[in-house]
C-alpha cells in the first residue's frame, strides 16, 4: 500500500485596511513632494510661465499697448532689414558656432589624453567659463582694438606685417612745395623742372619731429655744398628745420640734419625709372653715370606711406566671425571637459582590440572614436544651439555703435527694438516669441536625449 503525502500552501490573507493604509501613504508622499517642490514650482510660474504668457498675448498689440493689431507685429518684423540682418547672422551663429565648439572639444578631449599634465590643461581651458560675458566682452573689445598700441591682436598682426613688408620711416613728411618741389597725385614728389647731369637737387621736408629723425643722421650741411660730377645728379634730402630757430626756408642751413635712408629715383624722359639710391646718413644721394638728357627726381609715396595699421577685427565685415572668437575661447573648456567624460567611460578592451588588429590612430579615432562618442556629440551639440540662440552679452559688448546693426542677433534685436531706443514693446515681443519657438525644438530633442540615455 503507498501512501501520498500532499503539502498545501497556505497564504496568509491579507488584513483588512493594509490596501487602504498603502494608498493613505502613496498620498501622504505625494503631498509632502508637492510641499517641497511648491516654492520651486512658484518660482518657475512667476519667472518662466507668467513672462512668456505675457510676452505672446504682448505681441498682439501696438507700442502703446492699448490697441489690438493681430499679427501685424510679425509680419512687420520680417519686412524690417535689421530683423532679417538679425535672423541670418542668428542662423550663421547656429551653424558655425556648436560646429566649431563640438569639433575642437573632440579634438581637446582626444589630445589632452596624451599630455602628461592633462588636469592642469584641462583646468587652464576650463577657466575662462570662471569669467562673466561681461567682463569676456571688455576684455575681447580691447583686444580687438584697432589701434595696434591697445589691441594686442592687431599688435601681434602689425608686428608680423613690419617685419616681413618694412615701413616708412617718414610718414608725416612733407615737401615745402615753393621752393622747386611738387606734390604728386600718388602722394609722391618731384622736381618741379627737369635736370641734367652735372645738376644738384635739394629737397627740404619738414613735418618729422627732431625726435623722430633717425639716431645716426648727421647734418646736410657739407654734402648740399658738393659739387655734382659732370655725369651724376646729386643732392640732399634734409629736414629744413633750424634748432632753436633762425635760418632761411628753402636752403640747407648749419645744424640741419639729413633724413637717411630715403629712397630717391631718377625718370627719364619716357617715364622710365633710370636710376634708384637711398639716402646716406646725412641725407645726400648720387646718380653716377647718367647719360646725357634731362631727369625728374622723385622721391617715392613708399617715402611717406602711413604704417600698417592692422585688421579691422570690428568693422562691417569681421565682427560677427570676431564675437564668434571670442564665444569659443569661453565654451571650448565646456565641450572639452563634457566630451572628454564620454570618451573616459568608452570601452578600453574595443580600442586595444583595433590596436591589435593593426588598426592606426587616425582609424581608431574616426571609425571607432566618433561613433560612439556619437550620442555624447549630439548632447554637447544641441546644447551649444540651444546657447547661441540666446546669446546677447557678448554681442551687445564687443560689437561698436556703428556696427552694432551688422552683428545684431535676434536676442540683441530683441533688446534694441524694445529698451534700446525702438520703444516698441510689441514688436520685440514677437521678436520673443519667435526666440522662444525656434529654442524650443532644440530643448524638446534635447530633453527626449536625456531620457532615453537614463533608460
Amino acid at each position: 500500500m503507498t501512501v501520498t503525502l500532499v503539502q498545501e500552501t497556505i497564504t496568509p490573507t491579507p488584513q483588512p485596511g493594509a490596501a487602504e493604509r498603502a494608498r493613505r501613504s502613496r498620498r501622504r508622499a505625494r503631498a509632502i513632494a508637492v510641499v517641497f517642490a511648491f516654492p520651486a514650482l512658484l518660482l518657475l510660474g512667476a519667472l518662466v510661465v507668467y513672462p512668456v504668457l505675457f510676452s505672446v498675448g504682448r505681441s498682439f498689440f501696438d507700442a502703446s499697448g492699448s490697441q489690438f493689431v493681430g499679427v501685424d507685429n510679425y509680419t512687420e518684423m520680417f519686412r524690417d532689414p535689421a530683423t532679417l540682418k538679425a535672423v541670418r547672422n542668428t542662423a550663421i551663429w547656429v551653424v558655425v558656432a556648436p560646429t566649431l565648439l563640438t569639433g575642437l572639444g573632440l579634438i581637446l578631449a582626444v589630445l589632452v589624453e596624451k599630455v602628461r599634465w592633462a588636469t592642469a590643461f584641462k583646468l587652464l581651458l576650463f577657466m575662462p567659463m570662471a569669467v562673466s560675458f561681461l567682463a569676456a566682452g571688455i576684455i575681447f573689445r580691447l583686444a580687438y582694438d584697432e589701434d595696434p598700441s591697445k589691441g594686442v591682436l592687431n599688435a601681434a598682426v602689425v608686428s608680423v606685417h613690419d617685419a616681413f613688408k618694412g615701413t616708412s620711416e617718414y610718414p608725416t613728411a612733407r615737401a615745402r612745395e615753393e621752393h622747386g618741389l611738387t606734390a604728386s597725385p600718388d602722394g609722391s614728389y618731384r622736381t618741379s623742372e627737369r635736370v641734367s647731369p652735372g645738376a644738384s637737387v635739394n629737397f627740404g621736408m619738414v613735418g618729422v619731429a627732431p625726435d623722430d629723425v633717425p639716431g645716426g643722421a648727421r647734418p646736410a650741411y657739407p654734402a648740399a655744398h658738393r659739387a655734382a660730377a659732370a655725369d651724376e645728379v646729386s643732392g640732399v634730402v634734409y629736414l629744413d628745420f633750424t634748432p632753436g630757430g633762425g635760418g632761411e626756408q628753402g636752403r640747407v642751413d648749419r645744424g640741419e640734419s639729413g633724413l637717411p635712408k630715403m629712397r630717391v629715383e631718377a625718370v627719364d624722359r619716357d617715364g622710365r625709372t633710370a636710376a634708384s639710391t637711398t639716402t646716406a646718413s646725412d641725407g645726400s644721394f648720387r646718380f653716377p653715370g647718367l647719360k646725357s638728357g634731362s631727369y625728374t627726381v622723385v622721391l617715392p609715396a613708399s617715402n611717406f606711406a602711413q604704417p600698417y595699421g592692422g585688421v579691422s577685427w570690428l568693422g562691417p565685415a569681421l565682427v560677427t566671425p570676431a564675437i564668434i572668437g571670442a564665444y569659443l575661447w569661453i565654451w571650448t573648456g565646456f565641450a572639452m571637459v563634457l566630451i572628454g567624460a564620454g570618451l573616459a567611460a568608452l570601452p578600453r578592451e574595443t580600442l586595444e582590440a583595433a590596436r591589435m588588429d593593426g588598426a592606426n590612430e587616425w582609424q581608431i579615432f574616426r571609425r571607432i572614436t566618433v561613433p560612439l562618442l556619437a550620442p555624447v556629440l549630439t548632447v554637447v551639440f544641441v546644447t551649444l544651439v540651444i546657447n547661441v540662440m540666446k546669446v546677447f552679452d557678448l554681442v551687445y559688448i564687443i560689437a561698436p555703435g556703428p556696427v552694432q546693426e551688422d552683428a545684431t542677433v535676434l536676442a540683441t534685436q530683441m533688446w534694441l527694438v524694445s529698451f534700446g531706443g525702438g520703444n516698441n514693446q510689441g514688436l520685440g515681443s514677437a521678436l520673443g516669441v519667435l526666440l522662444l519657438l525656434l529654442v524650443v525644438p532644440a530643448m524638446i530633442f534635447n530633453v527626449r536625449r536625456f531620457r532615453r540615455s537614463q533608460r
